[in-house]
């Protein structure tokens, strides 16, 4: 067996799967490569429709203060009159890396902007990750339900008034409260900012003001639209690095990690756990998330629902139980709005790290991060990390190397003799294999012996590709010179170039395929992926260029070592 036919067929199949993945995602599908594409356009139907079959009746359904403000569905709500505001009631707040924006309706947060991020469309300007501007709508909210019939607790549409006085970070941290009174229950919710940290820690406390006891439950609540995160992936998804998930997910001890598309929920298809006490929730997009982490010990039930046409909520219900006349609760909860930093979000809650999802492969993936992120305290720059990370990866399975490229120098070495061999018996197929295989016996050759390393060698390699494309760390990370951002294609274009003219070297370092069609095809791979790697983000092109590279010296080294065993030997 041909090992050039075999890497030939190898990629020609990869290639099959990339072009079929994105012709499933472009069709509305579910990504093969286990990522969320944009849900497809609804049936027709009335919203209202939509919110009655899976939202309870005493958890408004008007998802944002927009809608609310417009006098639309609102008039549904029990107990909250039709808005006549035409903006929102907006609030500031802001620390060393977040500036919030609230909305008096509700106390909802409906902007954040995350200030050690730059966007992408403006440099100079924050990554914008919650908003309720410009036709998107992605806000954080939160309230109280189970109230009688006839009344109505504070929900995420009540009205709230701002007791704090503070706007800005000074110290350590910066609590922000609101309070609103509705049906003889006063609920007041303290927001706590840290400094440098991405972590909210949100306390709700429940004040009976009636002279019953009340049986109030809480409800914590990500409301998002289901639009992906362009600005994050201006490249076709399977050239910017691995498909990402954008949609809701949930943890919980019994079930581990679940992500759920928008398109399952849509068609109320969605999979989850329902009840449990423990885990959390969260919104996941490329390199951020937004998650509640509910209090621990605690029942609770878990909803996923489509409000309205492409708006989609995901939320968390709390039983907090009876709650004596002029007597309060608190109800503490943690609020995570910010990047995919893995150590910070195992911190907060355990698997909430699990949103920088490697999938299968996440018990190689994880420790090649782990390897990463040891090499950048030690190094200072991702890039000479991605460039030593790859030196020890190599390292690793040189013997697996070696013992393919000895391989690989033995076919060239025979290379003469097998094109005699085909010469001598033409069509005659079955005549030239056996005496293939008896050349194969002479020589102790293994035509397979170049192919079996490559194939151990995969799984590393595919994780990798997920690590590096997955990591928030590379986001805006330069390297050196021109290269300024490691998260985006080469804006010189000089990687791919490289990378192409190894590719090159490569190929004449390795056996002519006897075909002579085939060997025009593997001379055209190195144009095929080079011009794939203009589109890719410049640490993935790095980790390749410097791959290949040492697999050239590998190559080199190995073949000069044959080549002179085979002069001795015929002297």
């Amino acid at each position: 067996m041909d090992i050039r036919r075999t890497i030939l067929l190898m990629i020609f199949s990869f290639s099959l799967l990339m072009l079929w993945n994105n012709w499933q995602i472009h069709q509305g599908n579910p990504s093969l490569l286990g990522g969320q594409t944009q849900p497809a356009e609804p049936t027709a139907k009335p919203s209202t429709e939509s919110a009655s079959a899976s939202t309870p009746a005493s958890i408004p359904s008007a998802p944002t203060p927009s809608v609310a403000a417009t006098g639309v569905a609102s008039a549904n709500v029990p107990g909250v009159a039709p808005a006549t505001a035409t903006q929102a009631q907006l609030v500031n707040f802001k620390t060393d890396v977040l500036s919030l924006s609230f909305d008096l309706q509700g106390a909802q947060l409906v902007r954040a902007e995350l200030l050690s991020f730059p966007s992408r469309e403006e440099k100079d300007q924050p990554f914008v990750l919650l908003n309720n501007r410009g036709g998107h709508t992605y806000v954080v909210q939160s309230g109280l339900t189970g109230a009688p019939a006839g009344s109505l607790y504070p929900t995420h549409l009540a009205q709230y008034t701002l007791i704090t006085a503070d706007k800005e970070l000074n110290g350590d941290q910066l609590v922000i409260k609101f309070v609103s009174e509705s049906s003889g229950v006063k609920l007041t919710k303290t927001f706590t900012l840290k400094k440098s940290s991405y972590e909210i820690l949100v306390d709700h406390q429940i004040e009976n003001l009636t002279t019953l006891p009340i049986s109030p439950s809480v409800y914590l609540q990500i409301t998002r639209d289901g639009k992906d995160a362009a600005s994050e992936n201006s490249t076709p998804s399977f050239m910017s690095g691995p498909v990402s998930f954008t949609g809701p997910a949930i943890y919980s001890e019994q079930e581990k990690f679940q992500k759920v598309s928008f398109s399952e929920i849509e068609k109320r298809k969605a999979t989850y756990v329902k009840e449990t006490d423990n885990g959390w929730f969260a919104m996941v997009q490329h390199y951020f998330v937004t998650a509640w982490v509910p209090p621990q010990g605690k029942s609770r039930s878990y909803e996923m629902t489509e409000l309205q046409k492409n708006l989609f909520a995901v939320r968390s219900i709390e039983p907090v139980g009876a709650i004596a006349p002029n007597s309060q609760l608190n109800i503490p909860a943690k609020l995570w709005v910010g990047p995919q930093d893995q150590e910070s979000l195992e911190s907060v809650a355990p698997g909430l790290d699990l949103v920088v999802d490697y999938g299968l492969l996440t018990i190689i993936a994880k420790p090649l991060f782990a390897i990463m992120t040891w090499l950048y305290t030690i190094l200072g720059n991702w890039g000479w990390t991605i460039v030593v990370l790859t030196i020890l990866i190599k390292a690793a399975f040189y013997p697996l190397s070696a013992a393919s490229y000895r391989s690989m120098a033995k076919m060239k070495l025979v290379s003469p003799r097998l094109q005699a061999l085909k010469e001598k018996f033409g069509d005659d197929r079955q005549k030239l294999n056996t005496a293939m295989m008896e050349m194969y016996k002479t020589e102790k050759i293994n035509p397979l012996g170049g192919c079996l390393p490559i194939l151990v060698q995969i799984p590393v390699f595919i994780s990798l590709y997920y690590v590096l494309g997955s990591s928030v760390e590379l986001r805006g990370a330069p390297w050196i010179w021109w290269i300024k951002d490691l998260a985006v294609q080469d804006p010189y274009f000089i990687l791919p170039v490289v990378m192409m003219g190894t590719m090159f070297i490569q190929m004449k370092l390795n056996p002519t395929p006897p075909d002579p069609m085939q060997a025009k095809v593997m001379m055209f791979m190195p144009l095929i992926f080079g011009a794939m790697m203009f589109f890719f983000p410049s640490g993935l092109v790095l980790y390749w260029c410097v791959n290949n590279i040492l697999s050239i010296a590998q190559q080199w080294y190995v073949m000069r070592q044959i080549a002179t065993a085979a002069a001795i030997s015929h002297r």
